[in-house]
């Protein structure tokens, strides 16, 4: 089979242009096919949209020389402040406090704001001659066949390629195509994502505030601006929804409290449910699946975007291990060494955030009593709290180079 390029990528969101990114760096041609056009990519307008990006994940982004464009919008996360109450309470004296002065390898993490992000990424994939960037277009059909695979878009345009990598999300039709199957279920939950401004400096500090109906996270972003993630019942999520943007803070200011003073609207608000999906299996004949499309999380803990960025940095090493070999590295038996590599994190990290949603969105009082017993017992150990610091900052387990 001719190929028309090395390896094509469905979706160009965030996770399809930094894989394109990384493997052009490898000396491998990528297509990246885009169901979005550049023009509504490219959007400049803060919307409110961020992300948590852990330390090892703004290693990768260092490696493959994005990170120069994006620091100096970007804000460091120095603390992690996690507690546990009911909203127009105040927080329970039990908590635990993470200090990235406790490591030495830097801040646990950077809020990058999606504007500046995807605009790099596209200048990056737009300039780079190993990279073929197809707007607008989506895939109908793939074809694993004759040492390769062959995609056809809807425009009736057919690419064939050495492998097709599915970047496309949770509903990914590259793995339903694949039959490869989902599991997972819901959580009864809304995320209600926006940012806010405030009177007070935040000094790079990050909450997370656990309460009965979900979790509150609380990210820095420049200046005096915050990311709001905020878990709701689906109930209370449909009514907030449908409120003025006044009467949205109002419902907001008793769970957000006011140590940062008065707060406002920045940008549009957002909504999504909430569920846990893992794919049966993260590779198949010529295919293999990157973030979403491989596993959606709850965002308790921040680390979807984190959890991609390893896929990739761990798929990538793997294939330019296996070219530099002469091996076929579209072949099944070499995109299982990625799934050997990424299995156990992801289903581990899946079922950790299950466990922690479980655990601490609801009223339970032995359940509270035995939780925040043991926030303040972690509190207190620092070697527990330096194990969860590295963590939070990506730096456990077995690093691929690009993440080093």
């Amino acid at each position: 089979m001719n190929f028309d390029t090395d390896i094509a990528i469905v979706g160009g969101g965030l996770n399809g242009p930094i894989l394109a990114l990384a493997l052009a760096q490898a000396g491998i041609s990528t297509t990246v096919i885009d169901a979005l056009t550049t023009k509504v990519r490219k959007n400049p307008s803060f919307d409110g949209r961020s992300y948590a990006v852990a330390l090892t994940s703004q290693r990768l982004l260092n490696n493959i020389g994005l990170w120069g464009d994006i620091k100096d919008n970007a804000q460091r996360m120095l603390e992690i402040k996690v507690s546990d109450g009911r909203a127009g309470e105040g927080p329970s004296p039990f908590f635990m406090h993470f200090d990235h002065a406790e490591i030495e390898d830097g801040p646990m993490g950077y809020m990058v704001q999606d504007r500046y992000l995807r605009r790099t990424l596209l200048d990056a994939i737009t300039s780079n001659p190993n990279i073929t960037h197809l707007s607008d277009q989506t895939v109908v059909s793939q074809d694993a066949a004759n040492g390769g695979i062959t995609v056809t878009l809807a425009s009736g345009k057919a690419i064939t390629a050495r492998a097709l990598i599915g970047c496309d999300g949770r509903g990914s039709g590259t793995a339903q195509r694949a039959g490869i199957k989902r599991i997972g279920w819901g959580y009864g939950q809304t995320a209600l994502v926006c940012a806010i401004e405030h009177e007070k400096p935040h000094g790079g500090i990050a909450h997370q505030f656990f309460m009965p109906a979900g979790p509150l996270a609380i990210l820095p972003l420049t200046g005096n601006r915050s990311s709001i993630v905020w878990s709701e019942t689906e109930a209370n999520a449909t009514a907030f929804n449908a409120l003025s943007d006044e009467e949205y803070l109002t419902m907001l200011r008793p769970r957000f409290g006011d140590f940062l003073g008065e707060i406002s609207l920045a940008g549009a608000r957002y909504s999504y449910p909430l569920a846990l999906s893992m794919t049966d299996r993260l590779v198949a004949d010529r295919v293999a699946l990157v973030g979403d499309a491989a596993h959606g999380l709850h965002p308790i803990a921040g680390q979807g975007l984190n959890a991609g960025m390893r896929d990739i940095a761990a798929l990538v090493q793997i294939i330019s291990e296996a070219q530099k070999r002469g091996e076929d590295y579209g072949n099944l038996a070499v995109l299982k060494r990625y799934e050997e590599w990424r299995r156990f994190d992801n289903t581990a990290l899946a079922l950790t955030t299950d466990t922690f949603n479980k655990l601490f969105s609801n009223d339970n009082p032995l359940l509270r009593l035995g939780r925040d017993l043991g926030m303040g017992l972690i509190n207190a150990v620092p070697s527990l709290r330096r194990g969860i610091i590295r963590e939070a900052a990506g730096l456990s387990g077995d690093l691929p180079d690009l993440m080093t």
